[in-house]
């Protein structure tokens, strides 16, 4: 019996051994792992809530606007479904200040005097005979916000699921912030949105209302160190002693919820779920992975079979890999992997996406940008490649996964980072990257080689194309790898306080004055989030003007 329900899924193998949590199963469960409530429930607790560096930076300037803020106008805050922007939220409203006064939106799918209508139904204004006329509506907000300001109360617009918005409900929005006094506007609007929002906002008949965004924020998945961290606090709190999951596990989490937090919990409770039905209380890989199948939606497929344009990559690869160390196995000693820089391009390979192509490039628009996606390889080994012959560098296939890690420092000199940014911030620093693009079926990466008003110059799959800015921002949530050198030594520590550090900053950065001032005015200057701290994507933008690679500025 033991051996046939261990192959069983979670809640499978529960029935099998008579546990169906719920009520009093539930409560032996919890026993189980000596909890006294589940540890990863998705009902919203704030008992619960574990809040990243970046969701911590998002919150403070959040209230920081209400609080103290300034000119009023926009507030962008964006992120992935699962990623915390409805937390963000609820934080929000129990943290307010005593002076605010708040709209809070949840339905956006409304015409503009609807939204106007619930707006100021939210500020309790009483607008009865008032219904279906804008200006009336209009007026009544005017003389409720002037009344506010004369009482040094703050007025906060909080539209959630703002992507939903209509085109001529985010312009009624915008005109209501022109509501003002000679020296403050009257209403603050906060955004809520999926990154379909950032698309939305940079067309070009919503520029006006997009010059008016005065900060934006956009909430990315935990990284694996974060993952371990929000694991172990809600485990904690549920009343448990010691994480069950060891630490293949909680790697295999983080890959299989790719660092959302909303679906680590569904796995991670099914996985102690699974746990339960097999009578152990640790918790591996392969239970981890049996929970996710379990949990997360399938992956549409023509056949059971993975499509060819998935697995011929692969198994190329695999092919190549056998190659290459089948000679060095029979004759040599086997060899500790060397650093990236250790050994020379090999000459008989050339790089793969080391284009100057002169002839002309072709132009795809949004459609076949999409379609072209689709069809390319999930792997991003290939783009790690092409972005590695880039900067000269060794692109065999042991030097392409060593790369592909993107530990900070790939060989001395050599460094790699990841991060979120604008299309304009990239430019500005003017280093080809690689961007984590995302199809209808599965996400790729492509090598951003150039970019100009208009579009965008990529390489990806098997070769080069042009596309509209637009169209990469639909697909594009700003992630992106980068790889840079540093000319002389790099600084452990980028701390002023440091003097090497504080040398080397002063030696790169414009200007004379504090280095910290002049750390927040660089970072304002290249896109860059504003905190006076120098650290890995300030030090690559720094690095920009040094020799290497350059995007391409102008495209023909």
């Amino acid at each position: 019996m033991d051996a046939r329900t261990d192959d069983l899924t979670p809640a499978a193998s529960l029935a099998a051994n008579g546990r169906t949590p719920p009520e009093p199963a539930q409560r032996m469960y919890l026993e189980h792992y000596g909890l006294r409530e589940p540890p990863f429930s998705i009902t919203p607790d704030p008992r619960f809530v574990y809040l990243s560096e970046r969701h911590r930076d998002a919150l403070a300037h959040l209230l920081f606007g209400i609080d103290k803020g300034g000119g009023g106008g926009f507030v962008q805050l964006t992120g992935e479904v699962g990623t915390g922007k409805t937390t963000l939220c609820r934080l929000l409203l129990e943290q307010l200040p005593d002076n605010a006064r708040i709209a809070l939106v949840l339905n956006p799918r409304q015409t503009p005097v609807e939204l106007l209508e619930s707006i100021c139904e939210e500020l309790h204004l009483p607008i009865d005979g008032k219904r279906g006329s804008s200006k009336a509506l209009v007026d009544a907000l005017n003389a409720y916000l002037l009344d506010a300001y004369a009482q040094g109360l703050r007025v906060v617009l909080i539209i959630d699921e703002a992507q939903d918005l209509s085109i001529e409900s985010l312009e009624q929005v915008r005109l209501l912030t022109n509501l003002e006094t000679d020296t403050q506007k009257l209403l603050q609007v906060i955004l809520l949105g999926q990154p379909e929002l950032r698309a939305v906002l940079a067309r070009e008949d919503l520029r006006q209302l997009a010059q008016r965004i005065t900060a934006r924020f956009h909430l990315t998945p935990l990284d694996a160190a974060e993952t371990e961290r929000y694991l172990r606090h809600r485990y904690a709190i549920a009343g448990g002693r010691h994480l069950p999951f060891d630490a293949p596990a909680i790697r295999r989490l983080h890959a299989r919820a790719g660092g959302v937090p909303r679906l680590l919990n569904v796995i991670a409770e099914r996985s102690l779920l699974a746990g339960y039905a097999r009578d152990t209380t640790r918790i591996d890989a392969r239970l981890v992975d049996m929970a996710a199948r379990e949990a997360l939606p399938p992956v549409p497929h023509a056949s059971a079979w993975p499509p060819v344009a998935w697995w011929l990559p692969a198994f190329a690869l695999l092919a190549l890999l056998v190659v290459a160390t089948w000679p060095r196995s029979r004759n040599q000693p086997t060899e500790p992997a060397s650093p990236l820089a250790a050994r020379p391009t090999p000459a008989a390979t050339p790089p793969p996406a080391h284009v100057t192509v002169a002839a002309a490039v072709p132009v795809l628009d949004a459609g076949a940008f999409v379609d072209r996606i689709d069809a390319t390889d999930p792997s991003p080994l290939s783009a790690w490649q092409a972005l590695l012959a880039r900067w000269q560098l060794p692109t065999d296939v042991g030097d392409v996964a060593i790369a592909a890690a993107c530990a900070p420092v790939l060989a001395p000199g050599v460094h790699c980072l990841r991060g979120n940014a604008t299309l304009d911030a990239l430019s500005a620093i003017g280093r080809p990257v690689l961007l984590s693009l995302h199809g209808r079926t599965h996400p790729a990466s492509a090598l951003l080689l150039g970019s100009d008003a208009l579009h965008v110059r990529l390489w990806m799959g098997d070769g080069m194309f042009d596309v509209e800015r637009l169209a990469l921002l639909r697909a594009w949530h700003g992630d992106y790898a980068a790889i840079w050198r540093s000319t002389g030594p790099l600084p452990a520590t980028l701390d002023p306080d440091d003097p090497i550090a504080h040398a080397w900053l002063d030696h790169r950065l414009p200007g004379k004055g504090a280095i910290g001032t002049r750390v927040r005015d660089f970072q304002r200057t290249h896109g860059l989030r504003a905190d006076g701290v120098a650290g890995p994507e300030t030090a690559f933008a720094l690095a920009a003007n040094d020799p290497g690679p350059r995007l391409r500025q102008a495209l023909d």
